[in-house]
């Protein structure tokens, strides 16, 4: 069997054998799985994800949000005293339908109290192995694992750190070809380069991590006192696919509203929708987060990969093609 517009039988199998292996993982390591809800008074404020709104009449405010991970809510259980956690859920992202992406789908999020961005880079490593060999999928567990700094990555692929002046960075990606935008910023530039040269640099058949991002790049991460600092946090790719974003966690509310109210009038200015802040989310900041790390990992991806697929679409049961399918 094999649906017009979704995965076969066989990666359906693959597909809840991988499952069976994640929830196995984190029961012999004492990690609770639980559900949060997936609307939400509040949408996400990253100007590179939009939420998809909900009308809910007996909700109030109005719009409602359906959530694009349930990183807030879970991070309100975390600071509850919840301990280790772990949660897979449907998620939702509107302006996102291709290859790779899908307007829904699922990823798995999980918080580990006490560690750092280094500590979880093993575990999840040691996860996706266990969930490839449920899976079947050749050499799973011999599969080399690559940690790079992400200045050494971008140093590699263009010639240039960081830190490097902005006309300098524009200058050597025109130098191999890419189509530059006239008067990008700084942080812009990084971001064409990562995605363009970087990425298009990894390995294949490896599994690599990218680390120790810029500070401008920090999300949800605390920042290390480093010269320059740089963010708390990790991607996970398998060639250049990306799998897994990571973060050994931002305790500090102020600091957190600080960087929303940044991304928020990032936001006005493009002259996009700007959702009110996830005020609980603050709060339980403030009473206080324990350190931590967490990660979310995309598993559709995750078993495209394992099956040998080459789209996300094959991966699940019934896929959205657009146009109304």
């Amino acid at each position: 069997m094999a649906d017009e517009n979704g995965a076969s039988l066989a990666t359906l199998r693959q597909r809840a054998a991988m499952l069976a292996a994640i929830r196995a993982f984190f029961a012999a390591r004492g990690v609770l799985e639980i559900e949060t809800p997936a609307l939400s008074s509040a949408g996400v404020t990253d100007p590179a994800i939009e939420s998809v709104t909900a009308a809910v009449r007996s909700l109030c405010p109005a719009p409602s949000y359906l959530h694009t991970s349930p990183e807030f809510a879970m991070k309100r259980l975390l600071a509850a005293g919840s301990g280790d956690i772990y949660q897979i859920c449907r998620v939702f992202r509107d302006d996102e339908l291709g290859r790779w992406h899908q307007p829904e789908f699922t990823l798995l999020e999980w918080y580990r109290v006490g560690w750092n961005d280094d500590r979880l880079m093993t575990e999840v490593a040691e996860l996706v192995a266990e969930a490839l060999g449920a899976a079947g999928a050749r050499a799973a567990r011999s599969r080399r694992v690559v940690r790079v700094r992400y200045a050494a990555a971008l140093e590699h692929a263009l010639g240039a750190t960081p830190g490097a002046p902005t006309a300098e960075l524009t200058q050597r990606l025109a130098e191999r070809g890419i189509d530059v935008p006239p008067g990008l910023e700084h942080a812009a530039a990084l971001d064409l380069a990562f995605s363009t040269l970087v990425v298009a640099s990894f390995d294949a058949s490896a599994l690599t991590f990218v680390h120790d991002y810029p500070a401008s790049q920090a999300a949800l991460a605390r920042l290390k006192p480093t010269t320059p600092p740089v963010a708390a946090r990790f991607e996970l790719f398998s060639g250049g696919i990306e799998l897994a974003n990571g973060f050994h966690e931002l305790t500090d509310a102020v600091e957190q509203r600080r960087r929303f109210e940044t991304e928020r009038e990032a936001r006005r200015r493009a002259g996009r929708h700007v959702p009110p802040l996830d005020e609980r989310l603050l709060a339980a900041l403030a009473a206080g987060l324990p350190d931590c790390a967490g990660v979310a990992l995309g598993f559709d991806r995750l078993v495209a990969l394992a099956a040998g697929h080459d789209n996300v679409a094959a991966a699940v049961a019934l896929a959205h093609r657009g146009n109304g399918d």
